[in-house]
């Protein structure tokens, strides 16, 4: 499985705020990724994900990991769903 981040320098000028916040987005990605990689090992198959942070301001690291919490889950379920279909 392959991830990747970006942040919008039209909303962010500086490169130490973009780096900031693709930063928080590994972070919390890495740490949640563990089940999704687990669902897709079980049924075979391949994912590549890519988040766009699309905010105007920064972000703190809470809110960083509920949100890519619940885009986890929600990739989680779209990939039983399609499994469940090609039964």
């Amino acid at each position: 499985m392959r991830a990747g981040f970006t942040v919008s320098s039209k909303n962010f000028k500086n490169a130490v705020d973009r780096n900031r916040i693709k930063r928080l987005m590994r972070e919390a990605y890495r740490l949640q990724k563990n089940d999704l990689q687990e669902q897709l090992k079980n049924n075979q198959k391949k994912l590549a994900v890519f988040f766009i942070y699309v905010g105007n301001e920064l972000p703190d690291y809470p809110a960083v990991f509920e949100k890519t919490g619940s885009a986890i889950k929600r990739l989680i379920k779209i990939t039983n769903e399609n499994t469940a279909s090609d039964t």
